[in-house]
């Protein structure tokens, strides 16, 4: 029997659990289906318990920058409460009764299993079945990309979700892709003691980043004792006793474990799109201006492929709760789509790199300025390696784009980003007041660049 409901959630992620609770909220009856836990990649094995390894790891990289700067030091790591904490603090050791029973706090009514669109409004988990007096929201993510390299299916590779969960480290570790998830969990593991090699088949680690970003970090990772190659791709991969891994030109590369980090995709066949008129081989899952797919259909986070981002699941949900309550509101503007990478020193990045920027037939102008050669670089000293490089859009005197690469980047990317969101002319930029001695006093040095 068809049971009728006000809206069905398929997929709790950050962004379906955001719609969820607030359409709950505001009185309508709302279904929220999820088939592994309520909240999704984020705070189980992606932004929290990641980013709890990185602080411990970057604990262990700033008591190594004592001696010469303030004494000496010796520095034991342990891993053991890296992962109770993980455990304990972030996950609830994988279990998310806490999220819904927030959920069901809310009104809404939470149902276990993976659903499937069957027509326009109805959906069907197990045995059961809804269909929607006011639609239906898609927010069911991504998965990892496993490319389909010889061998490597029928190996135990990692996914970022084994290497957060780990108690115990390898005394090796190959990480295929360079990109933010791979770089950090690199990084995270090298300071433990790890023997980390990245592989990245493009010709630089972040390569959708700024280059002058992926210098600094790779300078970093190489400081950390991490291999690099770049340019190298993985054509067949054995296990046994460990990991080997063959590069298409011939070297062969062993460690104990293997992390398989080159992107993530959607999977939008399992999720019956066709029912309702759409492509499941596509790569994402369409949406306007309004988070809209389809005729009562509308999808928020990772699937829309807008940026795999906690903070775009959770904007695009705000969007999506408005459109379906018929509230009022601006529609979805991402030229100010901030990003972070939490290696150590941070890429904080918003809006269009100079290459994307110069794509779209922008005229580019371009300012850089060094972190070591402010003065709050040159105070701080071990650990300063950074860049601030500014995009602008010369004949319209704004900043479409801006990487901040240094210690706290991702914080000091937050006056950039207010810069490219409002269009704040560069000139009145130039005469804002920067505090000084601080980071994002380059800022200032970078607008001078621009010259």
């Amino acid at each position: 029997m068809t049971e009728q409901v006000d809206v069905i959630v398929v997929g709790l992620g950050v962004g379906g659990e955001e719609v969820a609770g607030k359409l709950a909220e505001a009185g309508l009856s709302v279904v929220g289906i999820e088939g592994q836990l309520v909240g999704g990649e984020c705070p189980y094995w992606g932004c929290i318990p990641s980013k709890m390894m990185i602080r411990a790891g970057n604990l262990l990289a700033e008591a190594r920058r004592i001696p010469g700067m303030a004494g000496a030091s010796s520095v034991t790591p342990d891993w053991a409460p890296v992962a109770a904490r993980i455990r304990d603090e972030a996950t609830d050791d994988w279990n998310d009764q806490v999220a819904v029973d927030r959920l069901e706090g809310k009104g809404g009514r939470f149902v276990r299993g993976w659903a499937r669109l069957v027509g326009p409004g109805r959906v069907t988990v197990g045995d059961q079945e809804f269909e929607t007096r006011a639609g239906v929201v898609v927010g069911a993510g991504t998965v990892p990309a496993i490319p389909p390299i010889d061998g490597l299916a029928d190996t135990p590779y990692w996914t970022n979700r084994e290497a957060v969960e780990a108690k115990e480290l390898p005394a090796s570790l190959l990480v295929l892709g360079g990109g933010a998830i791979g770089v950090e969990l690199a990084q995270a593991y090298a300071r433990f003691g790890v023997a980390v090699t990245v592989i990245e088949a493009l010709d630089r680690v972040l390569p959708v980043e700024e280059p002058e970003a992926s210098a600094v970090v790779q300078a970093a990772l190489e400081a950390d004792g991490i291999a690099i190659r770049t340019g190298a791709r993985a054509v067949s991969v054995r296990h046994a006793n460990g990991f080997a891994l063959t590069l298409d030109n011939g070297d062969e590369l062993t460690g104990e474990r293997l992390l398989v980090s080159v992107g993530r995709r959607v999977d939008l066949g399992k999720l019956g799109v066709d029912s309702v008129g759409l492509d499941p081989s596509a790569k994402a899952l369409a949406v306007d201006e309004r988070m809209r797919a389809g005729e009562k259909l509308w999808a928020v986070g990772d699937i829309t492929g807008r940026g795999a981002f906690t903070h775009v699941a959770m904007y695009q949900a705000q969007i999506a709760v408005r459109d379906i309550l018929g509230q009022e509101g601006p529609p979805a503007d991402y030229r100010a789509l901030p990003r972070v990478t939490f290696t150590d020193p941070e890429v904080g990045a918003v809006g269009l790199t100079e290459d994307q920027a110069r794509d779209a037939g922008v005229k580019v102008r371009v300012g850089v300025a060094q972190a070591p050669s402010t003065a709050r670089g040159w105070i701080h000293k071990a650990g300063n390696e950074g860049v601030i490089k500014l995009v602008a859009d010369a004949d319209r005197g704004v900043l479409v784009g801006a990487t901040s690469a240094g210690p706290t980047g991702g914080e000091v990317v937050a006056g950039l980003a207010v810069a490219v969101h409002g269009e704040v002319p560069i000139e009145r930029l130039r005469h804002m007041i920067y505090a000084y001695p601080t980071f994002h006093r380059g800022i200032e040095d970078a607008l001078r660049d621009l010259d």
